[in-house]
């Protein structure tokens, strides 16, 4: 039979070279590895991102929340798309979408140009990120296999923040920032020329979009981030940062109510009755929280006090990956025996302990390689026991909005964390700053005194004091998320003997993947 007649014989929808699994894997793989990456790799441009494109520190934090904010708002209306009009149609979508984005945030010139395109990019990844997962259920058979498959997937996503950093360094340092943007076209233009190659469509199923409860959160959750950045600057009694809290209320409210009502919301309320997951929601964004805003403080105190170069930077954080990797495995090891609680209690002390070490006088070891080994111990314990106990006891139907609102609670929790932090350090820095002002004055050059009047920034070591006391104070606000992680802990989650059970089965079915 000629190819003309087999193309004919092959089903609509069908990858034009079945069959090759390892290459589709691949595919999938490589677009959660861009998204997971994405969120990682512009940590450490931020120091370079500020100098050249004239931001603030507070402003800086957008360049972070805009696409987590997207990427979380987001998350499960692309995951929705994909059942409604089709896995591979939607992934397509998302994975273009996301390049564009990346291209335009490299050609940067504006601040406002590269928040709108980070922006952009979350919502390609919200619309990739999901689809990616779901089409390893459609394209690897139940079994061995698609157990081989999560475990590829998982450890992409695992392995891709210590990637992030790594890549974001040597990209910063040996080309220019521009690239940790750049990087994505050249990936995603490969996966949009091999998915439809080697990926097969899947099937639609009717249904309807909740785009109203979409937006009405995302626009909500932005107010609510925007009213906290803003009163950094401006204080409390701010017009525009009033105005952007009462928005966030009545958004937030309005979603609510959009939610009870929708024949098939985007979030469905439901998934809150029961106490064990809608505390694993809660936990989840507290350490989050306190998760965003460690890194964005952290990355700046090593290359702007500590004089680390951008490379430097990057290895300096891969410890943090190794005490993940190795506190997840301990967890998923024991988690069936002990049961969910014992590790997020410790896992949420831990990470609080590990957010108490910065000074100004913090050397690399003391002040920054021990809090974070602590730090990423503490969230490893959490991570693997936060995600079983979201899907445990959920009908199939349902696992998937169930791990789709764990990965949302991380999202928004990290842009509204950062927010936060992002305040606290902007009024605690201008104290400080006040109290630095008479000592500068006295002890200044001609020189520096001129630099002043014209930027109105104190020079070294006088500046590096306000950053730092500005960072050691956020931090602070950070060890109280993740108290809230911790309470929480305490007194919201039980544990009965039936979720033990649970957790048995839904720790052999993680177990080959992670």
């Amino acid at each position: 039979m000629t190819t003309p007649q087999l193309s004919k014989l092959r089903t609509p929808g069908a990858a034009r070279r079945e069959g090759r699994t390892a290459v589709a894997l691949a595919v999938i793989a490589a677009c959660q590895l861009m998204v997971v990456l994405d969120a990682t790799i512009v940590n450490i441009a931020l120091p370079h991102i500020q100098t050249d494109l004239a931001f603030s520190t507070t402003d800086l934090s957008w360049v972070i929340s805009a696409y987590t904010l997207a990427f979380g708002g987001l998350l499960l209306l692309g995951g929705r798309a994909g059942d409604i009009l089709g896995r591979r149609r939607v992934f397509l979508t998302g994975i273009l979408l996301f390049t564009l984005a990346s291209l335009l945030g490299g050609f940067a010139q504006e601040p406002w140009q590269l928040l709108a395109a980070r922006a952009l990019q979350g919502i390609g990844g919200a619309i990739a990120s999901p689809t990616s997962l779901a089409l390893i259920t459609t394209t690897f058979a139940e079994g061995p296999e698609r157990n081989r498959a999560f475990g590829v997937f998982a450890a992409v996503s695992a392995g891709g923040g210590a990637i992030g950093l790594l890549a974001g360094g040597m990209l910063t340092e040996w080309l220019d920032w521009r690239w940790v943007l750049f990087v994505n076209v050249p990936i995603g233009l490969l996966i949009a020329v091999l998915t439809p190659l080697y990926i097969s469509e899947s099937e639609p199923h009717p249904g309807r979009f909740d785009i109203a409860g979409a937006l009405a959160s995302t626009g909500g959750m932005a107010s609510l981030v925007y009213g906290f950045i803003r009163a950094s600057e401006d204080g409390w009694r701010d017009g525009l940062t009033l105005g952007s809290f009462g928005a966030a209320i009545v958004l937030l409210a309005a979603f609510v109510v959009i939610e009870s009502r929708a024949r098939e919301p985007i979030t469905p309320l439901r998934m809150f009755a029961d106490r064990n997951r809608a505390g694993t929601y809660l936990i989840m964004l507290g350490l989050a929280a306190a998760m965003f805003g460690m890194f964005f403080f952290i990355v700046q105190f090593v290359q702007n006090v500590l004089g680390f170069s951008p490379i430097r930077s990057g290895l300096g954080f891969l410890p943090t990956t190794v005490a993940i990797v190795g506190a997840a495995a301990l967890s998923q090891r024991f988690l069936p025996r002990f049961g969910p609680k014992p590790f997020m209690i410790t896992g949420s002390a831990i990470t609080g302990v590990g957010l108490t070490f910065l000074r100004t006088d913090s050397s690399y070891v003391a002040g920054v390689l021990g809090p974070m080994l602590l730090f990423g111990f503490g969230m490893g314990l959490n991570f693997v026991t936060l995600t079983l106990t979201a899907v445990s006891g959920v009908a199939t139907n349902e696992a998937g909005a169930a791990s789709g609102l764990l990965n949302a609670s991380q999202q928004v929790g990290g842009s509204l964390g950062l927010s936060i932090l992002v305040t606290v350090f902007g009024t605690a820095a201008r104290t400080e700053a006040d109290r630095q002002v008479p000592a500068f004055m006295a002890q200044a050059d001609p020189g520096q005194l001129a630099a002043f009047r014209e930027t109105g920034r104190l020079p070294d070591p006088w500046g590096d004091i306000v950053l730092t006391h500005g960072m050691s104070t956020a931090f602070t606000a950070a060890v109280a998320m993740a108290g809230v992680a911790l309470v929480t802990a305490l007194l919201v989650i039980r544990v009965r003997r039936s979720d033990l059970e649970a957790l048995n089965g839904a720790a052999a079915q993680v177990g080959p993947a992670a």
